[in-house]
């Protein structure tokens, strides 16, 4: 992994058991975690906004965002001009969300991957490039 990243992570209830895991294995410069610091019932967007808008404000490289199914927290983060945020439970998801659409959050399905797969998903999400050329028109016309 690239330990110049700067990461925000954040999860809800559903997700802290996964988020404690995957802050173990990463080795980037800077890591922030923006929350929940329990199991105990929380409201994701609380979380999902803090990281989408310290990626969206470039204070963090990327956001790892984990839920029950990845959904709630994607669709709150991509309610941010400027993110991407992608739902991803294997690693091939992972690859193309950053090398085709240049997801900036990557979102992992607590309830659906094990936690193994889901450190495996997080390092080829950070490890992939996005290729550019086709894809960054198809980029640009994103934001509304």
């Amino acid at each position: 992994m690239n330990d110049e990243l700067k990461i925000a992570i954040g999860a809800d209830h559903a997700g802290f058991e996964y988020k404690l895991g995957i802050k173990e294995n990463l080795n980037v410069r800077e890591l922030k975690d923006f929350g929940t610091y329990t199991s105990v019932s929380v409201d994701y967007p609380d979380f999902a906004h803090p990281v989408s808008l310290a990626v969206e404000n470039g204070d963090f490289d990327f956001g790892i965002l984990v839920c029950g199914s990845g959904n709630g927290v994607a669709i709150t983060a991509n309610k941010h001009q400027g993110i991407r945020a992608a739902i991803c439970w294997n690693e091939e998801l992972a690859f193309l969300a950053r090398s085709h659409n240049n997801a900036n959050i990557l979102c992992i399905p607590a309830r659906f991957v094990s936690l193994a797969d889901a450190e495996k998903i997080v390092e080829i999400f950070l490890s992939t490039e996005f290729e550019g050329e086709r894809h960054a028109d198809r980029i640009s016309k994103i934001s509304c």
